[in-house]
């Protein structure tokens, strides 16, 4: 119709998601939180990580504990976006991967991707997600002195997931080593505590009035 607003085409034929098993789920929101709490406790911060970044992660942890899988990644989703706001200290390369910035509205069509099937996308995606948790993993294991934690004892599950990484791609065996470095990750990186609230100033009072009378 002359006039009316360009419409994408629909993409037909898009597969219905699986649903994911909770043991995946729960494996899923660790290879977020492991490397979330790294860049916690890199020496970037001055004294400790905002409460804005620290509530987050504390709400992951229990949210996991519980059970609430979908409330641990509404959280991870909060981390994300903030940890992408420009009021941090500059964050070092490859954390910055853990940052997610929300984009300008923008149409459909412009997405570069946007012509490919709905499960070549879900493809391509998990494929540049491994190759993220590659490169996390391998920054981790760098900066295990700094963290104050010892891989030692994981640190052959990176090389091992890379070799089936380039060999079969990101298959449930690439993700088996994977999710053993984040599980030893997970367990031995504290969460920092937020820095206490800052108590409000004194209010100031007119000449000649009491504190205990106003």
């Amino acid at each position: 119709m002359p006039g009316a607003p360009n419409k994408p085409p629909a993409i037909e034929g898009a597969p219905t998601p699986a649903p994911t098993p909770e043991g995946d789920k729960r494996q899923h929101a660790l290879r977020r939180l492991a490397p979330d709490r790294c860049v916690l406790r890199l020496p970037i911060w001055r004294g400790a990580p905002n409460a804005d970044l620290v509530k987050p992660l504390e709400r992951v942890a229990v949210s996991l504990a519980a059970g609430e899988f979908p409330e641990a990644e509404r959280a991870l989703d909060q981390f994300s976006v903030r940890l992408a706001e420009p009021r941090w200290p500059t964050i070092p390369e490859p954390w910055t991967r853990l940052r997610v910035a929300i984009p300008a509205p923008q149409p459909p069509h412009w997405d570069p991707d946007f012509q490919l099937s709905a499960g070549d996308r879900e493809a391509k995606k998990t494929k540049e997600w491994a190759a993220t948790q590659l490169v996390l993993a391998r920054a981790a294991l760098e900066a295990a002195p700094t963290l104050g934690i010892d891989l030692g004892d994981v640190q052959s599950c990176v090389a091992e997931a890379q070799e089936t990484f380039d060999r079969e791609g990101a298959t449930p065996v690439f993700w088996g080593p994977v999710d053993r470095f984040w599980e030893a990750v997970e367990s031995r990186v504290a969460l920092p505590a937020a820095p206490a609230a800052r108590p409000a100033p004194a209010a100031k009072l007119p000449p000649g009035i009491a504190p205990e009378e106003a």
